[in-house]
């Protein structure tokens, strides 16, 4: 509301002295603390939430920030980063080019990739300044600026970045999603914006009109009901026209029509029934006082004709909009109407910034669209939508007029709907599934080309994790009996639905009953072959579903289908993995990371799986340096699990706590369950227990929302697990034997270096039959990987444990020590130095037990090491707790063990304390993982656990303690 000129242009600050401190003060304490800090003003339309929102950037300015506002529309809300746009792009220095800003918002591929840029270009500025991030009616932002809205404040938590926001109150608050991931990382402020005071109202009187002010005025005033905004127009109208407009009520009339695209953001998925044509977003339609309404039509009536006609086009444009795009849809020369601008202008409905045109607010805006009769808005909207492509627009910036104007069977819509959702899919896959599934909608269900949109939104709703929705919609067009060849093209389509919701039967089922009707192009039967193939892999017989790769890779190799291509090598890399076949798995999935980079991460577990770690190593180094070429929380997956196998389980944690933050991100779950599983455990090995407890109950709500078979035999094992270590073992033996109801351990490749685990769990519980049967299983698989030391020597492990044979056992450690697993070694010499020790061979057990002490100690392992401690203080003349380091041990560490400190300096990680150093040293997130060879993203959740146990919330806090720590070191 500031800007309008004279006296009015402070008019909102009245009676909001209070708030204005309260901003005055986040800015100058995030400006001396140099830490972030999110702000969200709420209150209904015209409340004044623009004037403090503007009030607040001068602040910043006087305080040398950089500073970006940006103003979100309700006509603009589907165009990717449309609503940043003005944060990154405005003021004196502007954050991004504009060059650089079309990059990003067109060209970029990954959400994820598009926050770290952003990210890093915010963080740089912000080590030259302080820098505020504005953006006005957050209730109307695009989907893809929400999702960065959401990720940004949280990753740059430790520069000097204040965020503010405003919206309006509805039903669901306006940006409390983003103060919500926000979470306890920064500083979080809410302000909610109530009608100002009857006196507030009275001095904005005074400021317009003079001290003089009639009883009649006042009582006109009081039908504001406190609303700034409104008793400003009443006064702009006693004050230029000389005239008493009618009280405002507060009774309302819809301001336009709802229907609209759901902009859901990516990954989530409606429940079953549900459809995608429900309201764009928050308050899309809102209400807008009768009163002004009434106030605006009394004051355009005094306008001549064609500037009544010229601010009804802009309102049906936007609250922005060109001048060549309204005088388009008036059906008029531009230059016929300037004079109609002029007057516009004049009367202080429009601003012109020079490029552009906007209602000085949008309520004013909605005022006069409110005016335009209901039966010609829809065909206004049809015309803005053809006029914006006609003039070179991109389609998804007509969207929101398509989704407004257009009427079933009208195919240019659905044209430009599809286009639109085929540009936008790779940043904001839930809105292209929204717009594929109203294009779906606009199509006729006798029109052919309804099963070409169909399969489109197909595509589109698995690409946003909407599985459920994905199938419904597939089915609902199977129903009206398809030609075979797209028949069996939507089962293809539908594939990877059913495999994501552990439809393994279903798939299988489809597939062949596509096959089986024939007719099919060539490459639809190679893709359906595949999938058959990969739903093949969650059966019994997996040498029939090896035979059936086999065809399905020769069948896409012969069609030059790369989805085919694709599909068959990741089946049967699956099926190897399921028969527990480490080299064919990595046959498999390097052949397929040639086809495809994106499986990279595939291929470097498939290493890992042949204990080939120095290969996997270099294969990350790779990835990582060729950003983008994989998935990002499958890459950290695979980085995780290298740390795991390496022994390094501070930088293992570090990484599966990121991969679960950018699944959640995405809300695309995959290695949720397995993540958490493995963090217990990493738990356990430190002696805390809660936490151990705290992630079995993490996995168990996450099996609920993707229960499939592995999900469920790794919480069963976890189950036992943790009671094993409370000392349960027929609980923990029972939940073992139900995991083998669900399936043979290595076909889901759970006790690959858990199996000692799991023996000494059965013989604890008295369970000979389960030990004996977790030894076979051992066996079975050291045979089918005879050259790879991990399954080897877990076999003799596994065999020794059962029969108390110390040469089995010392066997395991001879092969184990040949591999490059320290924890599966140390795991096995505690094994074999138990069994020494009760054959009276002490000094033989001592050595041996000493090794796996300085192993659990190195690699973090706590409580492990404490317990092979407790065992040298028993043993006569052994090493005990006061031994000296033993190979293997690690720098700084020896048999002396001692719990790592919960808070301070001592508290940190070797990881966390290199990036405590860099960060301290000047380094952005993205300059420090460079260093590191490792994502922002990791580096973000090391900076994370620096904060909260260094307790300091800025790189300007963190710079002192690390000088300090160097100058007492």
């Amino acid at each position: 509301m500031a800007g309008s000129g004279g006296l009015l242009s402070r008019r909102g600050l009245r009676g909001r002295e209070a708030e204005l401190a309260e901003l005055r003060t986040l800015v100058v304490s995030v400006a001396r603390s140099g830490g972030g800090a999110l702000a969200l003003l709420r209150g209904e339309a015209g409340i004044g939430k623009s004037t403090l929102l503007t009030e607040a950037v001068e602040l910043a300015e006087g305080h040398g920030y950089s500073t970006g506002i940006g103003r979100a529309d309700e006509l603009h809300h589907l165009v990717p980063l449309s609503s940043l746009a003005g944060c990154l792009l405005d003021g004196v220095r502007p954050l991004l080019s504009g060059d650089a800003f079309a990059d990003l918002a067109r060209r970029h591929d990954q959400r994820i990739r598009l926050v770290e840029r952003l990210a890093g270009v915010i963080e740089a500025r912000a080590a030259e300044t302080p820098v505020l991030v504005a953006l006005d009616d957050v209730q109307w932002a695009d989907p893809l600026s929400r999702f960065a809205l959401r990720q940004l404040p949280g990753r740059l938590r430790s520069s000097p970045v204040l965020w503010l926001l405003t919206g309006r109150t509805g039903p669901t608050a306006a940006g409390e999603e983003i103060l919500a991931a926000a979470g306890d990382r920064l500083p979080v402020a809410r302000f909610l914006l109530g009608p100002l005071s009857a006196a507030a109202i009275g001095r904005l009187a005074d400021d317009t009109l003079g001290e003089d002010v009639d009883e009649r005025t006042r009582s006109l005033l009081d039908g504001t009901g406190g609303n700034p905004f409104l008793a400003v127009e009443l006064l702009r109208g006693l004050r230029t026209e000389g005239h008493t407009a009618e009280p405002a009520r507060h009774a309302t009339e819809p301001a336009g029509d709802p229907t609209s695209v759901r902009t859901a953001d990516a990954g989530t998925e409606p429940g079953p029934g549900a459809r995608s044509t429900a309201h764009p977003a928050e308050d899309t339609s809102p209400s807008v006082p009768t009163g002004l309404v009434s106030g605006v039509r009394g004051r355009i009536e005094s306008l001549g004709p064609d500037t009544l006609t010229l601010l009804r086009m802009g309102a049906v444009l936007g609250r922005r909009f060109a001048f060549a795009d309204a005088a388009a849809l008036c059906e008029r020369p531009p230059a016929t109407l300037v004079p109609a601008l002029d007057e516009a202008l004049r009367a202080g409905l429009l601003d012109d910034d020079g490029e552009l045109l906007a209602f000085r607010h949008d309520l004013l805006r909605q005022a006069v669209y409110a005016d335009i009769p209901g039966s010609a808005r829809n065909a206004l909207h049809r015309a803005a939508a053809h006029r914006l492509v006609a003039a070179g627009h991109r389609p998804i910036d007509a969207a929101s007029h398509v989704l407004r104007g257009a009427e079933p069977g009208d195919g240019e819509a659905v044209a430009l709907l599809r286009q639109a959702a085929e540009d936008v899919l790779p940043v904001t896959p839930g809105l292209a599934a929204d717009l594929m599934t109203r294009a779906l909608e606009l199509v006729r269900p006798s029109e052919a080309a309804r099963f070409d949109v169909g399969e489109q939104a197909i595509v589109c709703l698995i690409r946003a994790g909407r599985d459920r929705e994905a199938l419904t919609t597939c089915d609902d067009l199977l129903a009206a009996q398809p030609p075979l060849a797209v028949f069996g093209r939507l089962q293809a389509t539908l594939g990877g639905a059913l495999w994501s919701l552990d439809l393994a039967e279903e798939l299988r089922r489809r597939a062949e009953a596509a096959l089986a009707v024939g007719g099919l192009p060539p490459d639809v039967g190679a893709r359906l072959a595949a999938l058959r193939a990969l739903a093949l892999s969650r059966g019994r017989d997996l040498g029939v579903a090896r035979a059936a790769g086999e065809e399905a890779l020769a069948a896409a190799i012969a069609t030059g289908d790369r989805p085919a291509h694709v599909q068959a090598l990741s089946a049967l890399g699956e099926i190897a993995l399921n028969a527990g076949d480490g080299a064919g798995a990595l046959a498999r999935f390097t052949a397929l990371s040639v086809v495809d980079s994106a499986f990279r991460p595939e291929e470097v577990v498939a290493h890992q799986h042949t204990d080939r770690f120095d290969s996997a190593e270099a294969l990350l180094r790779r990835a990582e340096a060729d950003a983008g070429s994989h998935r990002q929380a499958m890459f950290l997956w695979a980085q995780g699990q290298q740390h795991l196998g390496r022994g390094r389980l501070d930088d293992a944690e570090a990484h599966f706590v990121t991969m679960e933050d950018l699944e959640d991100a995405v809300r695309i779950p995959v290695q949720q369950v397995n993540s958490r599983v493995i963090r217990a455990w990493i738990a356990l090995l430190r002696g805390k227990r809660a936490e151990a407890g705290e992630q079995l109950l993490a996995a168990r709500e996450r099996l609920a929302v993707k229960p499939n078979p592995g999900n469920r035999a790794a919480v069963r094992f976890l189950e036992a697990l943790v009671a094993g270590h409370d000392g349960d073992a027929r609980s923990a033996a029972d939940a073992l034997r139900r995991l083998q109801e669900i399936g043979p351990f290595m076909r889901w490749r759970l006790l690959r270096t858990w199996v000692g685990t799991a023996v000494r769990t059965a013989l604890s519980a008295g369970d000979r039959a389960l030990a004996e049967d977790l030894v076979a299983q051992a066996a079975a698989h050291a045979e089918r990987n005879p050259g790879v030391p991990t399954a080897t020597g877990i076999a003799a492990h596994a065999a020794g444990l059962a029969s108390g044979d110390i040469g089995a056992l010392e066997r395991s450690v001879s092969l184990l020590a040949a591999g490059p697993r320290p924890l599966v070694l140390a795991d096995a010499r505690v094994d074999l130095g138990r069994a020494l020790l009760a054959a009276g061979r002490t000094a033989e057990a001592a050595a041996v037990l000493a090794a796996a002490r300085d192993a659990f100690a190195a690699s973090g392992a706590d409580a492990a090491a404490a317990d092979v401690r407790r065992l040298l203080d028993g043993v006569a003349g052994g090493p005990g707790a006061d031994a000296g380091s033993t190979p293997g041990a690690g720098p700084g560490r020896t048999g002396a063990v001692r719990d790592r400190p919960v808070q301070g300096w001592e508290a940190l990680t070797a990881s966390e304390r290199k990036v405590a150093r860099l960060i301290a040293g000047g380094h952005t997130n993205r300059s420090a993982a460079e260093v590191l060879v490792v994502s922002p993203h990791t580096v973000n959740t090391h900076l994370t656990a620096v904060f909260r146990k260094l307790t300091v919330r800025s790189r300007v806090q963190l710079t002192h303690v690390v000088l300090a720590r160097s100058d007492g070191e």
